[in-house]
């Protein structure tokens, strides 16, 4: 069975725009000099495949409300993938991650550059600041994609309110996450252990992985009000219910299919849904376990695994499974109550539900 993914051969078009994007960049920063390529090749090594469900929610949501399909509003769907790429980029460096989609992280490519050249200074720092102006390039990117898509000017201005709300909001979810990292769970209750959590969530996932896309097309199409807020509440469920899975994935899934080490979420001592629920239902031994354990970067994978069995034992898998189930049943009764979309682009959503949320362990 084809992908919704793949609908209105979607990749393949966005993974042409990407191209034609770096090539383009690859000749303005030619002027710069030849040591820039460093920074667009970490892109384009990022950029070379993946979903693409970010874009896929932006031109749904724009064929949803009614428009033609259009190189221009590929585009504008093009757009979301530079914005998750400076995303990646820089939650790599904040993380300290090793390794994204199989690959070194930026910040670590480019750091074995600077040691394969002998060159002077730190080679991790070296890295981390190459990274962060790879993130910013494209930050860059992002914008004048949007702003030079071809898509209508007055569609344009809909659009850009969602637009610019979704740029800064994911900034501010990014520092909360830090924040969340940082700050002590040991006094306060599972109830807000989970809220805070889910807060993560929602502003450094969710909205930006399928409610703003979502919205930024539907809005710049013409949409309604009623159905808009009807594909708001899909969006923030369905993105949620991703993020979700994405936290399951990063203590039990394949490094082979998620493209980081098992367990990478262990190590980094990440404030989850998961966790909350794993603290709440686990025995004393097993939180004592978690809580001596989580967060060591030197965990070997006998540690991990006993990490594994602790949360498996709790009942979180479970706890976290049921709560994926609702909110994309949620989703899909939110999708169900629009009322003047396109029909074979409702069609479309609805099939993405299942691709965001069902990805194997």
């Amino acid at each position: 069975m084809a992908s919704p993914l793949d609908a209105a051969q979607l990749r393949e078009r966005v993974q042409r725009c990407v191209d034609d994007v770096l090539a383009h960049q690859s000749r303005v920063l030619a002027e710069v000099g030849p040591d820039t390529l460093e920074l667009l090749g970490a892109v384009a090594r990022l950029l070379s495949g993946g979903k693409r469900l970010r874009a896929a929610f932006l031109y749904w949501g724009y064929r949803a409300a009614g428009q033609p399909d259009s190189d221009a509003v590929v585009r504008v769907a093009t757009a979301m993938e530079f914005f998750q790429a400076a995303a990646l980029i820089h939650d790599d460096v904040m993380d300290d991650s090793d390794t994204r989609r199989g690959m070194p992280a930026t910040h670590r490519s480019l750091a074995a550059r600077h040691q394969e050249q002998a060159w002077a200074g730190d080679a991790g720092r070296f890295g981390v600041a190459g990274a962060i102006l790879a993130g910013n390039l494209c930050l860059n990117w992002t914008e004048e994609l949007y702003a030079t898509s071809g898509l209508e000017a007055s569609h344009l201005a809909r659009g850009r309110s969602v637009f610019d709300v979704m740029r800064t909001q994911l900034m501010g979810g990014q520092f909360l996450d830090v924040v969340e990292s940082a700050r002590p769970w040991t006094a306060i209750s599972t109830t807000e252990r989970i809220e805070r959590a889910e807060r993560v969530i929602r502003f450094k996932s969710a909205k930006y992985t399928v409610e703003h896309p979502l919205l930024i097309g539907a809005v710049a199409g013409g949409a309604d009000e009623q159905d808009v807020a009807a594909l708001s509440r899909f969006g923030l469920g369905l993105g949620q219910a991703f993020q979700l899975r994405d936290d399951l994935l990063g203590v039990f899934g394949d490094p082979v299919a998620t493209g980081k080490p098992a367990g990478d979420d262990l190590r980094e001592g990440k404030r989850t849904v998961l966790v909350a629920h794993a603290l709440a239902g686990a025995d004393a031994e097993g939180r004592a376990v978690l809580e001596g354990r989580l967060g060591d970067p030197g965990l070997d994978e006998a540690a991990v695994e006993r990490l594994r069995d602790v949360i498996s034992a709790s009942g979180a898998v479970d706890a976290v499974e049921a709560d994926i189930s609702r909110l994309a049943g949620a989703a899909r009764m939110a999708l169900k109550s629009t009322r003047d979309l396109q029909p074979e682009a409702v069609g479309v959503l609805d099939q993405l539900i299942d691709s965001a949320t069902t990805r194997e362990y």
